[in-house]
């Protein structure tokens, strides 16, 4: 392959993501870094946390990069932690989440038996941001997931696709631009609002009967458009925006999902309903 292809495919999705949905950090974090102690395969659950929490990093994360805030914050309240690297396209290292939605959730299927058979435990919990939130719904749906995950934790999800602030109205305009995304960063173009594959995902109903759903989303959304897309309907659905919780919390796409400790109280609510405490702006400091 010609270099300049091989550098087709990242710039292609970073124009499509407004230039990252992830942030990425050293090479060496991307290549597997010591990453606070999740992924440890020795993790029991204990009687508190009884699953296994499963981390499913956004369109051109990785596995380490997505999760230095959350999979720590995590940690230290007692979960076993897992992430996962999953839509990796040929020639392009450490930005994931490229590949087709469908053949990616086939992966998170693999890596949640993986976890399940090492902890022990029956069933996981999984939490994803933006495409990560979105794509466990096909695992659930068409892939037998449902009997395996009680609850699905979305930050940022694109659940029904995104308009990128209208950006994606204008792929028409530009002749043989949607078959540059179909080709070479599928899972973009699985996520534009009116995508084949959305129509899918989405037909029917976006839940499935068995699994508690929780979307996180905030107002400053300027990736997954409008944000009030990333919503779901259906029984055991909590929708939560941040601004609700926090007037003073401005995170945009990215920051939810990396440093946002709002979200991240808001995550722990989610995970263990049962002794869930108020989000508030403090929170930031719990």
């Amino acid at each position: 392959m010609l270099p300049w292809k091989r550098v087709l495919r990242p710039l292609a999705a970073l124009l499509l993501t407004a230039a990252a949905v992830t942030a990425p950090a050293t090479t060496a974090q991307a290549a597997g870094a010591p990453s606070s102690g999740w992924n440890d395969y020795s993790c029991k659950p204990s009687a508190a946390h009884p699953r296994p929490v499963v981390l499913v990093h956004g369109t051109l994360g990785n596995s380490v990069d997505n999760w230095l805030g959350l999979a720590p914050y995590l940690k230290v309240r007692g979960y076993c932690v897992f992430s996962l690297d999953y839509g990796q396209l040929e020639g392009v290292p450490f930005f994931h989440g490229l590949g087709p939605v469908e053949k990616s959730a086939g992966q998170l299927k693999d890596f949640v038996d993986k976890v399940l058979a090492a902890t022990g435990a029956a069933e996981t919990d999984v939490v994803g941001h933006s495409q990560g939130g979105m794509m466990p719904r096909y695992y659930l749906r068409f892939l037998g997931g449902a009997a395996k995950v009680n609850a699905l934790v979305g930050i940022a999800p694109s659940n029904h696709g995104t308009t990128l602030s209208g950006f994606t109205n204008l792929l028409p305009y530009f002749p043989g631009a949607g078959d540059l995304l179909a080709k070479n960063t599928p899972a973009l173009a699985d996520q534009v609002a009116g995508s084949d594959f959305l129509d899918r995902l989405n037909a029917g109903g976006d839940t499935v009967p068995g699994v508690r759903y929780t979307v996180i989303a905030t107002k400053y959304d300027q990736v997954v458009t409008p944000w009030r897309s990333q919503y779901l309907s259906g029984p055991d659905v909590r929708n939560v925006l941040l601004q609700d919780l926090c007037p003073a919390d401005l995170s945009e796409h990215v920051a939810v999902g990396l440093f946002d400790r709002i979200a991240f109280h808001e995550v722990a609510n989610a995970l263990d309903p049962a002794r869930a405490r108020p989000t508030t702006c403090a929170s930031a400091f719990d």
